[in-house]
């Protein structure tokens, strides 16, 4: 029977959702614009037919920017401060270390205000994300932290810093458009400039969202993705889409609940752009053998083919490249690593998971964490093609026919380690196997 996919490419329920969390002005973790995209979410899910639908409450350091400026010579150069960071008033040299990569790192950074761009070359051996250099300056002994976007507009980039175990950074960190990066690093590299920052730190709460579909059985394939958004934009790729794709697939998994032979446990996160927050929290609760497999969305709808990471399961590559064949419609499915969603907390430890976006061509995240990732950037047809596909491949894991098996965590930090990725992650707090694993 085909007529669910007639009705999903005809369908308006996710479209409207990824609307309705849009239109909320701020969807910051734990603020309450992120309570309410959070209920909103859970009464949709209900809506399109799945059960219990609730919410899980946990407790997080909540974050807030107030001000912040970088003062210059005799001038003031537009900027933002960054999740997490401390408030600070911190003055130093300023160097400009390019694309800060590790190698830019050596040499004296003591005391300096280092500026580093948010993208990396394309001969470069690996992606190095915003928090390995935030951390590879603190460790330098660096007195502030700026991030230069790589996109043209006069769009400072926005994205967290901190860790699992000290959530708030140690340096004043900010976000600078690529055009005052570039004014910065011409006009005043050699000369001292003061970094501010001013923010409200807290305590609050976040939540994740969970509903189910298919049989009541004890292992899950977890469809997932993270209703948050950074407060400087409506969050519609980053994730407005990943929420709205979840709730699409829910209605037509719900229409084709009797050919669910495994449980599908839907899973809509909370806090994940301050350091993938409420995943953890859910992760370190679960029983892992449990997880049959995660579709984590984050990412998607921005273009029209689907990139699905399989971080090394073949199964995951095997079964999407079944779906791909029998819709007649290309998936990209690279087998490497890709430790920045909610996947990973659990794909640490062997679970298998897929990172689901978009293929965008861009370098870095585009408009994400941006002023520009607003709603007109995104298509219905790419919401309900990839819905389709999305289904089918849920529809795929949860069969009994289908075996994924899970991978010993010290394969995934073997393969860490063969990707040149071990490294950073230890930089960043984010490496825990020397806990847990005989290295």
């Amino acid at each position: 029977m085909t007529d669910w996919i007639g009705e999903t490419f005809t369908s308006n329920i996710g479209w409207k959702h990824l609307e309705r969390l849009v239109d909320i002005d701020i969807r910051m973790a734990g603020s309450g614009g992120e309570r309410h995209a959070a209920e909103v979410t859970r009464d949709a899910l209900t809506a399109v037919g799945a059960r219990n639908a609730h919410l899980e409450e946990f407790e997080i350091q909540g974050w807030a920017r107030e001000s912040a400026a970088i003062h210059a010579g005799d001038t003031a150069q537009d900027c933002i401060a960054l999740p997490r960071s401390p408030s600070g008033n911190a003055m130093g040299e300023l160097v400009d270390i390019g694309h800060g990569l590790p190698a830019d790192f050596d040499c004296d950074l003591n005391e300096k205000v280092i500026l580093a761009a948010s993208d990396i070359p394309d001969w470069h051996d690996r992606y190095v994300h915003r928090r390995e250099k935030y951390y590879r300056a603190v460790n330098a002994g660096a007195s502030a932290f700026i991030y230069r976007n790589h996109v043209n507009g006069c769009l400072p980039p926005t994205g967290s810093v901190g860790t699992e175990e000290a959530p708030i950074g140690e340096i004043p960190a900010v976000g600078v458009s690529k055009e005052v990066g570039k004014r910065l690093s011409r006009r005043f590299t050699g000369d001292d400039v003061v970094v501010n920052t001013h923010v409200d730190i807290y305590d609050t709460t976040s939540q994740n969202i969970h509903a189910d579909l298919g049989p009541k059985t004890e292992n899950a394939v977890f469809l997932t993705s993270h209703v948050d958004a950074h407060d400087i934009g409506e969050g519609a790729a980053d994730n407005a889409a990943g929420t709205a794709i979840v709730l699409e697939v829910a209605r037509a998994l719900a229409q084709r609940e009797s050919e669910l032979d495994t449980r599908v446990h839907l899973l809509v996160y909370g806090a994940e752009e301050i350091g993938l927050v409420g995943s953890q929290y859910d992760a370190d609760s679960r029983d892992h053998e449990t997880i049959k497999a995660i579709v984590n969305n984050d990412g998607v709808v921005r273009n029209r083919t689907l990139v699905c990471h399989a971080h090394g399961f073949d199964d995951l590559i095997d079964a999407a490249d079944r779906v791909a064949a029998r819709m007649d419609h290309p998936i990209d499915v690279p087998p490497e690593l890709n430790p920045h969603s909610d996947h990973w907390p659990y794909v640490t430890w062997g679970v298998p998971g897929y990172h689901i976006r978009a293929d965008t061509g861009d370098v870095g995240r585009g408009w994400g964490h941006t002023h520009a990732d607003t709603l007109d950037k995104l298509s219905v047809r790419d919401l309900r093609e990839q819905a389709i596909l999305l289904t089918e491949l849920v529809i795929e894991l949860a069969s009994d026919d289908t075996t994924v098996a899970h991978r010993p965590p010290s394969a995934i930090a073997d393969q860490l380690e063969r990707e040149n990725r071990a490294e950073g992650m230890q930089v960043i707090g984010d490496w825990p196997y020397t806990k847990t694993i005989d290295r």
